[in-house]
């Protein structure tokens, strides 16, 4: 949707993503459980959608002031795509929590035999595989999640500015984090050079969307404190 309001608001605070990162501790410090289930509700695609949210209602706070009537093309241009981006985000998460199921379930096999360890290890490789998919994918969600709210900084509403500086927050932290779901099952993959190739690809992008990231919330935070 493209409301705005206050009761909207507290799906995106920045109080959620501290509590998804305290989540994913406790749940399995308490519990000793890596469930599915569990990791739907604390994907690092949440996190970007989050950021995408966040950009959106920068927009829909821009849209019909006089004060923006020049650039409210681009801001509505920008809100479609955030939205297509939440959508895209949404699939993310259930697509993480899939691929993240048959990597549990292949570490569970057994390796007493030379047979078994054998089947074990092509079972693993193929979930490593799934398993860098995903991220990687988020990687690429994230990257245009941080370039929308770098146009939404520069054309939205200087009223809701902050929120644009805290979407680049978001999606920056869901980039770096989906890097290290990446770095953790190209390290264990026999394939080194397809290893490598993959983390080659999240490294480009963190070099790429990182300092753009920082440069929002620079950016951001200067005319808060002018």
């Amino acid at each position: 949707v493209a409301d705005c309001n206050i009761a909207a608001r507290p799906p995106i605070s920045a109080a959620n993503a501290c509590a998804g990162g305290a989540a994913i501790g406790f749940h399995i410090c308490i519990t000793g459980d890596c469930n599915i289930a569990a990791r739907r509700t604390i994907s690092a695609a949440n996190a970007c959608a989050a950021g995408a949210a966040l950009g959106n209602m920068v927009g829909s706070l821009t849209v019909g002031k006089k004060k923006y009537a020049a650039v409210e093309a681009d801001i509505l241009i920008l809100n479609r795509r955030a939205a297509a981006l939440r959508k895209r985000l949404e699939g993310l998460v259930q697509a993480d929590a899939d691929a993240f199921a048959p990597l549990a379930a292949a570490y569970k096999l057994p390796k007493e035999t030379p047979e078994q360890q054998a089947h074990k290890a092509a079972v693993l490789e193929t979930a490593l595989e799934g398993a860098c998919a995903v991220p990687l994918e988020i990687m690429s969600a994230c990257c245009e999640g941080i370039a929308l709210a770098a146009e939404y900084a520069e054309k939205g509403s200087v009223l809701a500015v902050s929120d644009a500086g805290c979407a680049a927050l978001f999606c920056k932290a869901a980039l770096q984090a989906s890097a290290l779901n990446v770095a953790i099952n190209t390290k264990l993959m026999t394939d080194r050079a397809h290893a490598a190739a993959l983390d080659e690809k999240a490294a480009r992008m963190l070099a790429e969307y990182l300092p753009l990231a920082d440069e929002v919330y620079q950016s951001v935070a200067s005319r808060l404190r002018a």
